[in-house]
């Protein structure tokens, strides 16, 4: 038996139970020691029963005086009471349907008990339903578990003892021994002894800062082994410089940012090492512009390039965009998406595989295996956290080490930046074309409602549009919170305020042929207002909408609302940013806050994981990425360096990992990324 055998075999838990733990995500014994404790109980640190402090949980010791007895209440239920004493002060005690609780309390028997004490109308201190156990040692602290209805703290604290115990000569360690020496970390069995049943705060910071630059440097060994085997070379050296020539085609100037980014990533190509970059630029910075002119670089010095977009709004979107950067100069353009015809698909593929598709366009359509490329050296991802690590990597195997550029549009704050894209080199455009305009920004409560539809008839009689998002596309059982979706709004909106009025409907569920027909119809201004839901946050590009009206806005996390919030401010005239909210939680009202006073995506962006905290930055699991356990991008930073600079070290020394010391590494690797696609 070792760490992988199913937990329904431990002592005590048994086939019943363990469907109990699987709901946790707990199936083998290795799980459940790796099932941690979100916080833990004081019951080592006891005062006297007459100066603790009352409102708070607190441990108390004392002797029962007295069996104890049952009252029946009005309500038909029975409750039971007894007292408590230390010497000096007196404890009374109410257990509600507790016959096990009155059953224990036995006369003259030492307990601690654990609760929050409170003055009865006696004046007496009193504890309801407290936690309890035998005074037999001079108490500790006791892990709180994350739980469920049927499977509670205590019950899995004992399961997690009975594992330790049981299986501990099986939990070998994980770190090279010159690591752990280095940085004074402690074993990893005793540091799982003392994360789940510490002595003292000593223990519990010991043990949580071994097990944290554990998975620091297991995710970052991950992360950077998915990018790079060893010294990899390319055939693909983009040796003529023809960005000039590009630039010279253009109707606008390229920004200080844009050019010093073509300049980072031409200098990349022109190595024997495959270019690694991340693009990273707010909203309207112009990251399109500057993959042109690598692509421009690219297919002029004879290769193929490809470009995957997370949706099929966005694949059109740069499809179009990339047309009209390369109209008259021959380049000829594909773009392959799921819902491509399956005859298109074939002709296109053939055309990718003979090199005549130099430009390929498209979403996961293009790194299935029947896609072949003939010389793809240069790949970009759009919106990139929005993809798996191995999606990444399928695409980048298109080619033969080509150069891959990442772009993302969502600002992420350093930390995270290096948790994502740990094997890349970083390039930011930090500031924005001429003519771009700040975006007026206000939150109002729906009772101003017919003061925002006057104000935007106001501006469509200018010849402006606008965007309505709502965040959901149908009707929702939610009866508690009186949200309007995308369809009910749009049918009461075409119907009565805006009935004189051109609106359209669009939302992610709709066919892609009637997506496109209505996205066009926007874009050509046949339709003043487009009630929407956040498909819209990527992908249309309308300089003549200059309001965008987020109804129910607490709903989105800041950096999404500042995402949909580009979606204006494309052209030259004032554009408007209207939150409809009525949530008066804390939360709401310091999201709100920010995004009223500050257009800084990357500002945004270090205070929404302030708020959110990193596991729901992007939203369940859409970064492609493993959920951290223990450790926190913002307090763990100088940890997440150190492992950084080891994985890269360990990686340069044994890129893939095969000798002695780090084969457990590659074992932790493989488990944590098994299920990210």
């Amino acid at each position: 038996m070792n760490l992988s055998t199913p937990v329904q075999y431990l002592k005590g838990i048994g086939e019943k139970r363990a469907a109990a733990f699987a709901v946790l995500g707990i199936y083998t014994v290795e799980d459940l020691i790796y099932y941690f404790p979100r916080a833990y109980e004081d019951w080592k640190n006891i005062p006297p029963i007459n100066e603790a402090p009352l409102g708070e949980n607190v441990a108390v010791k004392g002797i029962v005086i007295a069996n104890a007895l049952p009252i029946k209440t009005r309500s038909g239920k029975t409750m039971y009471r007894t007292c408590a004493t230390d010497g000096a002060g007196m404890l009374h005690l109410t257990f509600f349907n507790n016959p096990y609780a009155a059953k224990d309390m036995k006369e003259d028997e030492e307990f601690i008990f654990f609760g929050k004490i409170k003055e009865n109308d006696m004046g007496a201190r009193e504890m309801v339903s407290p936690k309890y156990e035998k005074a037999d040692n001079d108490g500790y602290l006791h892990p709180v578990y994350p739980c469920t209805a049927k499977l509670n703290s205590k019950a899995i604290a004992k399961a997690v003892r009975t594992a330790l115990d049981t299986f501990s000569d099986s939990i070998g360690e994980t770190l090279p021994k010159e690591q752990i020496l280095k940085y004074r970390l402690q074993g990893l069995k005793s540091a799982l002894y003392s994360i789940h049943f510490p002595q003292n705060e000593d223990d519990i910071r010991s043990a949580k800062r071994r097990l944290i630059y554990e998975e620091l440097l297991i995710l970052q060994l991950g992360i950077l082994s998915h990018g790079k085997k060893g010294e990899e070379k390319t055939l693909y050296r983009i040796k003529e410089n023809l960005t000039e020539e590009f630039i010279s085609r253009l109707p606008f100037p390229l920004t200080n940012a844009q050019s010093r980014a073509v300049n980072e990533c031409i200098k990349d190509m022109n190595s024997y090492s495959p270019m690694r970059r991340l693009l990273q630029g707010d909203v309207g910075s112009g990251k399109t512009a500057v993959a042109a002119a690598l692509m421009y670089n690219t297919v002029k010095n004879g290769f193929q390039c490809a470009l995957m977009a997370p949706t099929e709004v966005l694949a059109h979107q740069h499809f179009d965009t990339f047309t009209k950067f390369f109209k008259d100069t021959g380049i000829n353009i594909v773009l392959l998406t799921g819902s491509t015809t399956a005859k298109n698909k074939r002709l296109i593929k053939e055309d990718i595989s003979s090199g005549g598709a130099q430009i390929v366009i498209g979403t996961h359509a293009i790194i299935t295996g029947d896609t072949v490329f003939k010389n793809c050296a240069l790949v970009i991802t759009d919106e990139q956290h929005r993809f798996g690590v191995n999606q990444r990597a399928s695409l980048r195997e298109k080619g033969d080490s080509p150069h891959v550029l990442v772009m993302s549009a969502t600002p992420i704050p350093r930390t995270l930046s290096l948790i994502i894209y740990g094997d890349l080199a970083i390039s930011v455009l930090d500031e924005k074309p001429k003519g771009r305009k700040e975006i007026k920004t206000v939150k109002i409560p729906s009772v101003y409602h017919e003061r925002m539809y006057s104000f935007i008839k106001k501006e469509v009689k200018k010849g402006h549009q606008c965007y309505i998002v709502c965040p959901m596309v149908e009707e929702s059982d939610d009866t508690e919170k009186e949200r309007l979706s995308a369809e009910e709004y749009y049918k009461l909106l075409s119907t009565t305020v805006f009935s004189d009025l051109k609106c359209a409907l669009l939302h992610g569920q709709m066919k892609q042929k009637k997506k496109d027909e209505v996205m066009e119809s926007f874009k050509n201004g046949e339709t003043d207002i487009l009630i929407c839901t956040v498909v819209i946050e990527v992908g249309i590009d309308v300089p003549n909408a200059n309001i965008i009206v987020i109804e129910n806005a607490e709903c989105f996390g800041l950096s999404q609302l500042h995402q949909l919030r580009g979606r204006v401010g494309r052209g030259d005239t004032e554009s408007h940013c209207i939150l409809v909210s009525d949530s008066k939680t804390e939360q709401s009202r310091q999201r709100f806050e920010i995004l009223c006073s500050s257009g800084d995506g990357f500002v945004i962006a270090e205070e929404d994981l302030k708020l959110r905290g990193p596991g729901d930055f992007f939203g369940s699991r859409q970064s492609g990425l493993p959920t951290l356990k223990l450790a926190s991008l913002l307090t763990d930073s100088r940890i997440l360096y150190a492992a950084r600079d080891e994985a890269q070290r360990i990686l340069s020394e044994d890129p893939c990992l095969q000798k002695g010391e780090n084969k457990k590494l590659q074992k932790k690797i493989s488990a944590l990324f098994a299920d990210i696609s």
